[in-house]
């Protein structure tokens, strides 16, 4: 019941990933293997696909994870999610401070009072090393870590390396 997650609760795969934001890895995979899971699969009903936080990079990581729980406030997870693998420029070089984090959110439309408010009250600081906790406890410890089904992959592999271990995953 993940609210940031994507398809059929009811699918027999389900794909976890654990990322950060500013992680270059994980922009590529959001661009390339990512984006063809979600067409491929869960688009279609095959798969369900789950994003957990992994906000390790530093404070522009854990402010960027926490700011798209306060997207999540509005239903905008996922759009905000996007836009903010499009708009990534390197680790800590302030591309995900606090004040174009607020922009991001304006830009996208969102209610920015109660966005600003969620973010300058640390609303999620909590949830998001909850997550980044629990991504260690499953021996993550870098990103983007996958799990499909109980299978683990680490970085931003091929698209066919994921694809056969999702179609594996489908003849069971």
């Amino acid at each position: 019941n993940d609210p940031r997650s994507l398809g059929n609760p009811d699918s027999p795969v389900v794909i976890v990933e654990f990322a950060d934001f500013q992680c270059p890895y994980c922009g590529k995979f959001f661009q390339e293997s990512g984006q063809k899971i979600i067409d491929q699969y869960v688009k279609t009903g095959k798969a369900r696909f789950v994003y957990h936080d992994f906000a390790f990079l530093g404070p522009e990581s854990q402010m960027a994870s926490e700011a798209s729980w306060c997207a999540q406030d509005q239903s905008a997870f996922w759009q905000y999610h996007d836009y903010l693998y499009a708009n990534q420029q390197g680790e800590n070089r302030g591309a995900f401070s606090v004040q174009y984090l607020k922009e991001f959110a304006a830009t996208l439309k969102l209610d920015t009072a109660k966005f600003n408010s969620c973010l300058d009250a640390g609303t999620y600081s909590d949830q998001v090393k909850k997550d980044t906790e629990l991504g260690r406890l499953l021996g993550v410890d870098g990103t983007p870590a996958i799990f499909i089904n109980s299978q683990y992959f680490s970085g931003a592999l091929p698209f066919s390396e994921f694809q056969a271990a999702i179609e594996a995953e489908l003849a069971k």
